[in-house]
């Protein structure tokens, strides 16, 4: 059982997409030669050639574009936009377009895109290599959003994303990309769509995605030692999101924490909270608690690990939680 990084198995899963189908691509800036800033698309270039891998101008909006342009053509691209915050110029080919065009034909043009997007914080990145940027693309309707916490379940979500008909924003987390797994990496892995249960609890479900996974899992295991059992649910994808999953964990243990990077207002933890509440209200003990960054810019990397939610902050909203 082979030790891989979430780069490896990312790169892994772009490398078989490419050889068990000729119509893949893969574009964007730097991930040709260089192969990518975090070398995601290394050597890919080398294996498959420039015309199947092949570098960009900086201009995101280009980037979707033609992306999109290529989908009519019959190929199944993938586009890297090469930090969270560079995408926001592809919004308007991504948001009024990529994600409309099923809708605007009448089912009958899908667009096979994924577009690789590394988010989120955590690596001591500048101005705007930082963002969060889930809520827009989960609150369009037309595209799927999967965001892997984990090597081996990067792996398999990149796999089946490629190979979905609709476009797919797969939000790669940063600070999990030299994060290491044993094991062998997934020919079919969990479903698209469907969260995993990845530790169980009585007393309370922690819900959350990405790197916060990770902190949450650390939060649970500091809890267990003053005897409080946490569940944790890694959602996976936010585009189906598993609220039959999120729902049965809540009514289980009858209080729910949602733990996110980006800011508190109107992200992705409101959104499950209420959807908690509509499906496990009879079943819960306490309001459901949000752990989120704070309503304001990223900040500098000196200062971000105050604006991350920490294993502690996750802990202390348990606490609250379990104390009602």
């Amino acid at each position: 059982m082979a030790e891989v990084t979430m780069v490896q198995a990312l790169n892994q899963a772009l490398r078989d997409s490419l050889a068990a189908d000729g119509r893949v691509l893969v574009l964007g800036e730097d991930v040709g030669k260089l192969g990518g800033v975090f070398r995601v698309t290394d050597r890919l270039q080398e294996e498959f050639g420039d015309t199947r891998v092949f570098d960009t101008p900086l201009a995101e909006s280009a980037i979707a574009g033609v992306s999109l342009g290529l989908c009519l053509a019959g190929w199944r691209p993938v586009a890297e936009m090469q930090f969270d915050g560079f995408s926001y110029p592809a919004l308007d080919q991504t948001i009024s377009h990529i994600a409309k065009y099923r809708y605007r034909s009448r089912g009958r043009q899908g667009v096979p895109l994924v577009i690789r997007i590394p988010f989120a914080g955590g690596v001591g990145a500048a101005e705007h290599h930082s963002e969060s940027p889930e809520t827009y693309y989960a609150h369009t309707a037309g595209l799927k959003v999967a965001v892997p916490s984990s090597p081996l379940d990067a792996y398999g979500l990149l796999r089946r994303s490629i190979a979905d008909p609709d476009p797919v924003v797969f939000l790669e987390p940063k600070s999990r990309y030299w994060s290491k797994e044993s094991g062998s990496l997934p020919e079919d892995g969990l479903p698209f769509g469907k969260a995993r249960v990845v530790r169980e609890g009585t007393d309370c479900t922690v819900v959350s995605y990405g790197a916060m996974v990770v902190r949450s899992l650390q939060a649970a295991a500091g809890l267990a030692q003053e005897g409080v059992e946490v569940e944790v649910v890694d959602l996976r994808t936010l585009v189906p999101l598993d609220i039959e999953a999120v729902g049965n964990s809540a009514r289980r243990t009858g209080r729910a924490v949602v733990v996110h990077e980006a800011p508190l207002t109107l992200g992705m933890g409101a959104e499950i909270a209420a959807r908690i509440m509509e499906e496990a209200f009879e079943h819960l003990e306490a309001p459901v608690i949000r752990v989120t960054g704070y309503d304001t810019p990223y900040p500098p990397a000196t200062l971000e690990q105050h604006y991350l939610p920490t294993a502690d902050r996750i802990a202390d909203a348990v606490r609250r939680a379990v104390s009602y």
